[in-house]
């Protein structure tokens, strides 16, 4: 079968490869059809790595997809072939003590599509998944639907460690898909006051028609909290960081109001970023990492194939497998406004 392998920085070569075989009894045998481009394959694409998981090359990314079931273990029982299936990417070991306390995606020895070091991606035409991992969907979903239901568990889950209530103020910083998608989930959940922030303009654009109360341009960093504290004069409940820059937490504290949360989305390049200790120590701030989507891939499929949150307009751009190293280097430059590029697997 053919799949899309990283073969060293920024450089991309369409191969064939063992095509996977169901191994154990809740195996489901999958027909990738439409994998979504993210932030985290475009770290690898250019960086060989995702913060300290280094690829060993060649190695194949993709981890937002859209699935057809193509066979089943003896064991599965809710699945059929034919299926349309979203796929959670994360595979717990279902033993070790996070699993056990119901913290899956924590798993101390889990695996994730297309991390380095845990799993092969899925941009290849099969792949094999626990049945655990996919998740049905209602027919009248389109395949970009499903494949965006994967970076839609992140946003909600991020939403989720921001500890709102129905109302409040908040930042998202970065009008990328992610910080989108936390919007929409935002939107979903109660009525908040949004602010969003992002150094492009045609992103600050997207911000504001999928529904931001505000945008600004955070490419001059003191200007951002300066306008927010403006409107905002005891600061905001949440920040939401999703664009993985030091400076952007250096201005997510700033806004916060005393024992506000920042909600850390954004994978930043560096290892090690420092921020204002004394800040964030006098005002009893909060800093909340965030790991996967823990559990939020069923919620995303109910919002978007009931219709309470629409994300057609998130997908700018479509290519075949064999350009996924056009898809890759158009994301990873921000080029023609992309907002998220579908590679189509198995064709349109």
């Amino acid at each position: 079968m053919k799949a899309a392998l990283l073969t060293g920085l920024q450089q991309v070569r369409i191969d064939q490869v063992p095509e996977p075989k169901i191994q154990r009894d809740q195996d489901v045998l999958l027909r990738v059809d439409v994998v979504g481009v993210c932030g985290s394959d475009v770290h690898i694409y250019k960086e060989g790595r995702i913060g300290t998981s280094i690829a060993e090359l060649p190695w194949i990314v993709g981890h937002e997809s859209a699935c057809t079931v193509a066979a089943v273990g003896k064991g599965v029982r809710a699945l059929k072939v034919g299926q349309r299936v979203a796929v959670d990417p994360l595979i717990p070991c279902n033993k070790c003590d996070q699993c056990l306390s119901d913290f899956k995606y924590t798993c101390r020895d889990q695996g994730f599509l297309g991390s380095p070091g845990l799993s092969q991606g899925c941009l290849t035409e099969y792949i094999v998944m626990p049945e655990e991992c996919c998740l049905p969907v209602p027919d009248n979903m389109t395949q970009e639907q499903i494949a965006l239901t994967e970076p839609l568990s992140i946003g909600l889950h991020t939403r989720n460690l921001g500890k709102l209530g129905k109302t409040g103020n908040v930042v998202i910083q970065g009008c990328g898909p992610i910080g989108l998608c936390v919007l929409l989930g935002l939107r979903a959940k109660g009525d908040y006051k949004v602010y969003m922030t992002d150094v492009l303009d045609y992103r600050l654009e997207a911000g504001r028609k999928f529904g931001a109360d505000w945008v600004g341009s955070a490419r001059d960093a003191g200007s951002v909290p300066a306008a927010i504290r403006k409107m905002e004069p005891v600061g905001v409940d949440a920040v939401f960081e999703c664009a993985g820059q030091e400076e952007t937490v250096d201005q997510g504290l700033a806004m916060l109001r005393p024992r506000g949360r920042l909600v850390m989305a954004g994978i930043p390049a560096e290892s090690r970023i420092s921020f204002d200790v004394h800040l964030a120590r006098r005002q009893e701030l909060v800093i909340q990492s965030v790991r996967r989507q823990d559990r939020c891939v069923e919620e995303a499929v109910e919002l978007v194939g009931s219709g309470r949150i629409d994300m057609n307009a998130m997908v700018t751009h479509h290519f075949s497998l064999d350009q996924t190293g056009e898809a890759m280097d158009l994301v990873s430059n921000y080029r023609d406004g992309v907002l998220k590029a579908m590679i189509h697997v198995s064709g349109r």
